[in-house]
């Protein structure tokens, strides 16, 4: 047996918490939001706070508005680029044939 006056169960701080420890709640109201996949959230707001226009579904992470039948449409998603894809946005055809003369003209006149 181990020695001590501990209660088992029991930590620092334990016990039950009451409306006298935390304070009085704030009045709250729930409002419901929609995704475009018709799922409904139910967020709880305090009654005096600002209530957004949109908030995530947290079902599938869709934006979701107030309005049931016009919901927001789902963000674009933009498919991954190389980096040269970037680099041919930023430079045309003529522009990428000067610099890989240049660049094989350096090469050429060193000796290795």
């Amino acid at each position: 047996m181990a020695g001590g006056s501990a209660i088992r169960g029991s930590r620092v701080g334990a016990g039950p918490m009451g409306e006298a420890e935390r304070g009085e709640a704030a009045p709250r109201i729930w409002v419901s939001f929609w995704c475009s996949r018709k799922h409904e959230s139910k967020p709880s707001f305090a009654s005096d706070a600002a209530i957004p226009e949109e908030w995530d579904c947290p079902r599938c992470g869709l934006p979701a508005g107030k309005d049931k039948e016009n919901p927001p449409a789902p963000p674009k998603v933009e498919p991954y680029k190389t980096h040269l894809a970037y680099v041919k946005e930023r430079r045309s055809d003529v522009d990428g044939a000067a610099i890989l003369d240049e660049a094989l003209s350096k090469l050429r006149g060193k000796v290795i």
